[in-house]
C-alpha cells in the first residue's frame, strides 16, 4: 500500500461565486451579475478527464462541491459533473457525494434537483441562530428562512449537516449555550462550530484595524465558550471528532477525513488544491484563483493546473502530524514513523503527557480535550 491510501481518495469541485461576499469571509469566492454555466460544464469536465486519465484505477471514496456557493450552481451542471466521475472512476460502495449550500429559499428550491442528481449530503452555511447577528455577518436569510431550509433538506438527503458561528459580536456565553442547544436539537448526525476569526483582507478585517469592530467576547471568554461547546456537544451525543466538527458515531465527514488522514485527493477549480501520489511521489497541486484566469487557462492550455510541487517525505510526515492531531483518533506514530524515517522524541511525548495535553491508546498519540486549542504549542513540541 501506498501512503494516501490510509487516507483515502476524493474529488473536490470548486464552485468560486456566491450572492454577496460575508464580511468574515477570506475563501475564495466572487460574486457576479453573469455566470456562462455552460463554460464551467465544460471546464469541469476537461479537468475530471484530465485527472481521471492519472487516477481512474482508483476506488472513489467521497466528491465535495464546495466554495462559494454551490447551491447556486445549475442542477444540470452538477447531475453532468457527477455522471462523468461515475462513467471515469469505480466508486466506492458508500461513496458520499456532499454538496455546500446556503440556506436561502432559492437554493432550497434546488435541493430534490440535488439529490436527483446523486449528491447524498448536504452541509449548510447556516451561522447563526438569531436574525441581528445573522445581519452582522452579512448573511442574507433569517432564522425562518434557515430552519425552513433544513426541513426541506432533511427530506431531500440522507445526510444533513449545518455550520454555526460562535464567539460574535455582542455574543454572551449565556446566549451561546441556548444557541448551542437549540442547533442540538435541530441536528440531525454533523455539525461544524467555527469560532470567529478576523482574518486580514476580509471587510471584518479592516474594521477592527480601524477600531470598528465592537462587542467582539475577548480570548478568554471565547476559549471558555469553546470549552462549554465540547462539554454541551457530548452531552448529545455530538462529540468533537475534530476541533471544530461534532457527529453522532459514524457520521463524521468522509470527505474532510480525506484531508485530516492525510489521504489523496483531486482539487479542481479556480484557487483548489489538491495531493496526489503519482509514480510513488506525491504532488501538492494548485490552480489559479480567478475564476476567469481559470477558464481561459483551460482553454489555452488544456489544464487548469500550475506546475506540481514534488513534497518530500518528511514534509509529508508534519503534514500528517499537523492535520491528524486535529482528530479526535490522533496520529499513528507507526505511519509517522515511517514517513519521517524517525519516530517522535519520546521524551517530549512524555512531558505533554505529563500536562495533560496528549494521551497514548495504543498505537495512536491523540491531544486531549485540554491540549486541542493548544495545538500549534504541541508541534513546536514535538518536531524540531
Amino acid at each position: 500500500m501506498e501512503d494516501w491510501q490510509d487516507g483515502g481518495f476524493g474529488i473536490y469541485i470548486h464552485w468560486p461565486y456566491c450572492a454577496s461576499k460575508c464580511p468574515y469571509c477570506d475563501f475564495n469566492s466572487h460574486v457576479s451579475a453573469t455566470i456562462d454555466q455552460q463554460a464551467w460544464a465544460h471546464a469541469y469536465l476537461s479537468e475530471l478527464d484530465r485527472i481521471a486519465a492519472e487516477t481512474g484505477e482508483r476506488v472513489l471514496n467521497s466528491v465535495f462541491f464546495g466554495g462559494g456557493t454551490p447551491s447556486l450552481m445549475a442542477p444540470d451542471l452538477v447531475a453532468a459533473v457527477l455522471e462523468r466521475i461515475h462513467a471515469r472512476w469505480r466508486l466506492a460502495n458508500d461513496l458520499e457525494v456532499t454538496l455546500e449550500a446556503n440556506p436561502g429559499s432559492v437554493e432550497a428550491g434546488r435541493f430534490r434537483a440535488y439529490a436527483q442528481a446523486g449528491v447524498n449530503r448536504v452541509s449548510m452555511g447556516i451561522q447563526a441562530l438569531d436574525d441581528d447577528d445573522l445581519r452582522r455577518l452579512g448573511r442574507l436569510h433569517t432564522v425562518a428562512e434557515a430552519r425552513a431550509a433544513f426541513d426541506i433538506a432533511r427530506d431531500a438527503f440522507a445526510r444533513v449537516s449545518f455550520d454555526l458561528i460562535y464567539a460574535r459580536q455582542y455574543q454572551t456565553p449565556d446566549a451561546w449555550q441556548a444557541e448551542l442547544r437549540a442547533a442540538l436539537n435541530m441536528a440531525v448526525d454533523h455539525l461544524s462550530l467555527y469560532q470567529l476569526t478576523i482574518e486580514p483582507g476580509t471587510a471584518f478585517g479592516a474594521r477592527a484595524a480601524k477600531g470598528g469592530l465592537k462587542g467582539l467576547p475577548d480570548d478568554e471568554i471565547a476559549a471558555d465558550m469553546y470549552l462549554m461547546t465540547q462539554d454541551i456537544c457530548a452531552e448529545y451525543d455530538m462529540p468533537a471528532y475534530e476541533i471544530s466538527n461534532h457527529a453522532r458515531p459514524g457520521a463524521a465527514s468522509r470527505h474532510n477525513l480525506i484531508y485530516w488522514r492525510a489521504g489523496d485527493y483531486a482539487g479542481i477549480g479556480p484557487g483548489a488544491h489538491g495531493r496526489l501520489t503519482l509514480g510513488g511521489v506525491r504532488f501538492a497541486t494548485e490552480t489559479p484563483r480567478g475564476p476567469d484566469a481559470w477558464l481561459r487557462q483551460i482553454a489555452a492550455l488544456g489544464h487548469g493546473e500550475k506546475p506540481r510541487v514534488a513534497v518530500p517525505r518528511d514534509e509529508q510526515a508534519l503534514e500528517y502530524l499537523m492535520m491528524s492531531l486535529r482528530l479526535g483518533e490522533g496520529i499513528d506514530l507507526e505511519r509517522y514513523q515511517g514517513l519521517a524515517g524517525k519516530s517522535l522524541q519520546e521524551d517530549r511525548i512524555l512531558d505533554l503527557e505529563a500536562h495533560g495535553l496528549v494521551q497514548r491508546v495504543g498505537a495512536q498519540l491523540r491531544a486531549t480535550t485540554q491540549g486541542r486549542p493548544l495545538l500549534n504549542a504541541l508541534l513546536r513540541s514535538l518536531v524540531d
